[in-house]
């Protein structure tokens, strides 16, 4: 006899859950092709759920693939004094990716419906990634940020880059000073950028079949912050204190 409420409670909980899930959708920023739109200045990513040392900056050792058998070698480069192996940054060579987009400042990401840009603020490193589904470039020589293009999965952005080269993988060298951790020239990154609200989740995924028995993934998040607009990204020059003239540098000089 007391069951009559039941059917207008499920109701009512029903309709609620879909106006919040439809706001929540609105809620998204398109662009004119109906696309999500990414624009913007974002904190820098943040690892999610993840165990371990320094969650930003470096893959955490429970999300990495198993090392190949006698594949330690590609991955562990042991600290040598000179200054463009244990830090390439610290003589001014390009960070590369994946290490770049992990580092400890802000990201900017300026779209329109046929490219991506983003650009950290760590170099000013810009990535210019088209949208269009088109293959890889051939031909091209192995470069620090490799060769990326892009394609939507729904709301989902999925970039895929290959053709790198071999350079280091993060900065696992300021988690263990007596060794920095490569990718070997064989690697592909796959990157998926979703938005929800002011977060931008975004997911890495490493296949090194030179080093790691398995692709592994890592998941990170990014905040918009509006208010970073009016100053904008810094200028980041780094050739204004490179002390090693020719390139000839030991670590020491750098510092």
């Amino acid at each position: 006899m007391k069951t009559p409420w039941i059917v207008p409670a499920l109701l009512g909980a029903a309709l609620t859950l879909t106006t919040t899930v439809t706001s929540q959708t609105q809620a998204i920023p398109r662009m004119s092709d109906g696309k999500p739109d990414f624009s913007g200045i974002y904190t820098a990513p943040s690892t999610v759920n993840a165990t371990g040392p320094r969650g930003n900056l470096i893959f955490n050792a429970d999300k990495m693939a198993p090392v190949k058998p006698g594949a330690e070698g590609l991955l562990y480069q042991p600290r040598t004094g000179d200054a463009r192996v244990d830090e390439p940054r610290a003589v001014c060579l390009p960070s590369g990716f994946p290490s770049g987009m992990l580092y400890i400042l802000p990201i900017q990401i300026v779209q329109n419906p046929k490219y991506i840009v983003i650009i950290p603020e760590l170099q000013r490193a810009a990535r210019i990634i088209p949208l269009d589904g088109r293959p890889h470039r051939e031909g091209i020589e192995p470069s620090y940020y490799g060769d990326s293009v892009g394609k939507w999965d729904g709301d989902t952005l999925v970039i895929d880059t290959v053709n790198f080269k071999r350079w280091i993988l993060d900065d696992y060298h300021y988690t263990d000073r007596t060794k920095s951790r490569w990718h070997s020239d064989a690697l592909r990154t796959t990157e998926q950028l979703r938005r929800e609200g002011n977060t931008l989740h975004y997911r890495v995924t490493i296949d090194d079949p030179k080093i790691f028995t398995r692709p592994f993934s890592q998941d990170f998040d990014l905040t918009l912050r509006p208010d970073w607009e009016e100053i904008g990204l810094l200028e980041y020059v780094c050739e204004e204190n490179n002390r090693c003239a020719g390139g000839n540098c030991r670590e020491s000089d750098a510092q």
